[in-house]
């Protein structure tokens, strides 16, 4: 995760235990952007962070509104059964909902519940793992397989994607079926820059400069970088097995 993506999050530390809101204490200690909400029985636990603290009267479940509408990141001290009751009933869209952690009572798991991807939970999910030593539970394929996240690739450069829902999961399901990707990179000066992993470029991906030079009916799907004007013959032409990126 990059320190501006950080810097700029809206996060909420969310506890109604004891034990929760001292993991959320520790927590917020080590991210002071971090806002925190708990019951008010437990205000008294988070004396010693500077973080603001929101302590709520009754229950938690007349809290989440608020909380879907004001933050972008929801880290909750609370078991999963319970967040997927709480959070169920506002849900709208990965394009609009917040990112939804989930943190066990024991500090040992961190769990992208809601908006892995376009949320930004799952990259939170590694990095609140690493700042209390617990383990990441990921479980979106792109990020389990360690390969291409179609929906959100370029995102941290400015790119835009390009093309319409049923392209991206179509692709999506070619990548992390590791069935063979053109890669197809315009930029004058192109890299591989959008590469963020640790873990080497997957085999599957073969890489290109120009559209020109890609046997077509050798891939089953093209991601493809670039400030051309396409042509609609050339959408028609690989149907649901074209994204582009805008950068």
């Amino acid at each position: 995760m990059c320190e501006a993506t950080e810097q700029s999050a809206r996060i909420a530390l969310v506890a109604i235990t004891k034990h929760g809101a001292a993991q959320a204490a520790a927590l917020a200690a080590l991210l002071p952007q971090a806002e925190i909400v708990t019951s008010q029985k437990f205000a008294a636990t988070f004396a010693d962070v500077s973080n603001p603290l929101h302590p709520y009267e009754g229950a938690l479940r007349a809290q989440i509104p608020a909380m879907f509408a004001r933050y972008d990141q929801l880290i909750y001290f609370v078991s999963l059964g319970a967040v997927v009751r709480l959070i169920a009933p506002h849900l709208k869209s990965k394009d609009e909902d917040p990112g939804v952690l989930v943190v066990d009572d024991a500090g040992q798991f961190v769990i992208p519940v809601l908006s892995g991807h376009v949320g930004g939970a799952n990259a939170w999910a590694e990095h609140v793992a690493a700042l209390i030593g617990a383990t990441p539970v990921l479980t979106t394929a792109s990020d389990v397989g360690k390969t291409i996240p179609v929906d959100i690739l370029g995102r941290e450069l400015g790119w835009s994607v390009e093309a319409p829902k049923i392209n991206i999961t179509r692709v999506s399901a070619h990548v992390v079926n590791e069935e063979p990707i053109a890669f197809i990179d315009e930029r004058p000066q192109a890299s591989n820059d959008w590469w963020r992993r640790p873990t080497p470029l997957p085999n599957t991906i073969h890489l290109f400069t120009r559209f020109e030079d890609v046997p077509l009916d050798q891939f089953a799907a093209v991601l493809w970088v670039t400030q051309r004007e396409l042509p609609a013959e050339i959408w028609r032409e690989l149907h649901e097995k074209l994204v582009v990126y805008r950068p």
